[in-house]
């Protein structure tokens, strides 16, 4: 963290380095799973509140939104009060948030506490990477940074497993609860072991900017989130929020144009092609990322009445797909150019998506598995080169800004992609619904016996029934394969944008530096 306190203040307690490791990977642990764990049970909060399909989709999309908003504000945090206060009030917000989140008995109250422990999130990886390299001296960098990459993967990897098991033996409030004795453990570590370090004042904060973006971030996740439930621009409440959301960011736009001092959002980045291409990729990837996160278990456990427990083992290979692109981009990323990768990163996912919308109620866990460890591995072939390719290039000075946008943009990605999924699915059902229905009349031959059996008839009720719930699950099936496929478009439009890109060139260092 530029500007923040000395990597020799952290080095000089070398004796703790294992211990201050330990209760920082525990918190980036906890909140790594934190952020797949719950999707596996959604249907089984969605029946426990009373929710509807989109309005359980809050849940993360809340959550996302809130960490998305908070992330800028946290290195200025740090250098007014001390990585170590910050980073200790995190971890306890964060465990008080996830136990409200457990005992809450309404959906609107589980919203608020997911807004609330997003907020208490958002500080915790970049802070853990930041404690990582100063505890220990440059020459073990390297292995910090393995050491932390494998605890973000861990998270996702466990996160899908960890919540099926907790749910099927226990409830979905324990996907929650499960964060409190492990959160205390790393609130105790991080007491004890991290010293205080003298807070250092950094350069001014852009508060204007920053309110003008989370308020016109705030106000469109609102539109997106309600607009199906009030109809849309039919709703004086949804005309409220998308006028909001369009003056926030059009003060937003005037203010970083006409600042003469500093602005939240930098004009230097502006100019960087690179950053703009790989940002604008990142936004689009992180809808995909949390699109499919969201769809898959659902999809399974709604419409295919898959266990939760199975949901959540078929569901983790995409983890494992993701940790060994890692590893093989980590080999390549100094050989093969970037663009190269993150190339055939999306071609992957595109053709794992190609492969979503061959699914059919009547297929075993293969495709799933399969798609989900080739999606996986696409998409994690462009986490490194997109970071190495929008990164490179940005003067010194503006990498902490550059990393904390890009981080808000992958963020507002996933939350806006969700709204839009799961909003398309709920729609494309409804209507997919109406059109089947349309067949089921008695004066069609093939709607009658032998064609229709038991537990299918038009004449009594509990026939009626059935033949509706069935129908809805085909009508659900086609909706998420409509939903595959306007991702997989989505990849194949963002493909052109590798065109704006350019090969870093090696920056030389000024007489200065």
């Amino acid at each position: 963290m530029r500007g923040g306190e000395p990597a020799a203040a952290f080095s000089r307690a070398s004796p703790n380095r294992a211990s201050i490791t330990i209760s920082i990977m525990l918190a980036t642990i906890m909140q790594g799973v934190d952020n797949t764990i719950a999707n596996v049970a959604l249907p089984h909060m969605q029946g426990s509140l009373s929710a509807s399909q989109d309005q359980i989709a809050w849940l993360l999309t809340s959550y996302m939104v809130s960490a998305a908003i908070m992330m800028p504000l946290t290195g200025w945090l740090a250098g007014h009060f001390g990585i170590k206060y910050i980073f200790l009030v995190s971890v306890i917000g964060f465990t008080i948030t996830s136990a409200l989140c457990g005992s809450s008995t309404s959906l609107t109250q589980l919203v608020i506490y997911r807004v609330l422990q997003g907020i208490c999130g958002a500080a915790l990886v970049p802070l853990s990477q930041s404690v990582l390299l100063q505890i220990n001296p440059p020459e073990r960098h390297g292995q910090a940074m393995a050491v932390w990459g494998i605890g973000v993967m861990l998270g996702p990897i466990m996160g899908p497993a960890l919540g099926g098991w907790l749910t099927e033996s226990y409830s979905w409030r324990w996907v929650f609860y499960i964060n409190t004795p492990v959160g205390i453990i790393a609130a105790l570590g991080i007491l004890i072991f991290i010293p205080h370090t003298r807070p250092t004042h950094r350069e001014a904060f852009d508060f204007f900017g920053f309110a003008a973006l989370s308020l016109g971030i705030g106000a469109l996740q609102l539109m997106l989130d309600r607009g199906p439930l009030k109809d849309w621009f039919y709703s004086t409440e949804i005309r409220i929020e998308a006028t909001v959301a369009a003056l926030a960011f059009y003060l937003l736009i005037v203010h970083t144009v006409t600042a003469t001092d500093r602005s939240f959002l930098n004009r230097e980045l502006l100019r960087s092609p690179n950053f703009l291409a790989g940002t604008v990729l990142m936004f689009l990837i992180g809808g995909i990322l949390s699109g499919t996160l969201v769809l898959i278990p659902t999809m399974l456990q709604s419409v295919m009445h898959y266990p939760v427990m199975t949901t959540g083992l078929i569901t983790a290979p995409r983890g494992i797909g993701t940790m060994i692109a890692m590893f093989v981009v980590g080999r390549l990323i100094g050989r093969v150019d970037a663009r190269l990768i993150i190339l055939v990163g999306l071609a992957l996912t595109a053709l794992s998506l190609w492969q979503m919308t061959g699914f059919s109620l009547h297929m075993g866990m293969g495709p799933v598995v399969v798609s989900g460890i080739l999606q996986g591995f696409g998409l994690g072939c462009t986490f490194v080169p997109l970071n190495t390719i929008a990164l490179s290039t940005l003067p010194r000075h503006l990498l902490t800004q550059g990393t904390a946008i890009r981080s808000l943009m992958r963020n507002v990605g996933g939350s806006i992609g969700i709204s839009v999924l799961v909003g398309q699915l709920t729609g494309n059902t409804q209507i997919v619904h109406s059109r089947l229905v349309e067949h089921l009349r008695p004066d069609n031959p093939l709607a009658q016996a032998p064609f229709l059996g038991f537990p299918f008839s038009l004449t009594t009720p509990s026939g009626i029934a059935a033949l509706n719930a069935e129908v809805t699950r085909q009508a659900a099936m086609v909706a998420y394969i409509d939903d595959f496929a306007l991702m997989m478009l989505v990849v194949l439009l963002a493909i052109p944008f590798l065109l704006l890109v350019r090969r870093p060139v090696p920056q030389r260092k000024s007489p200065a530096e």
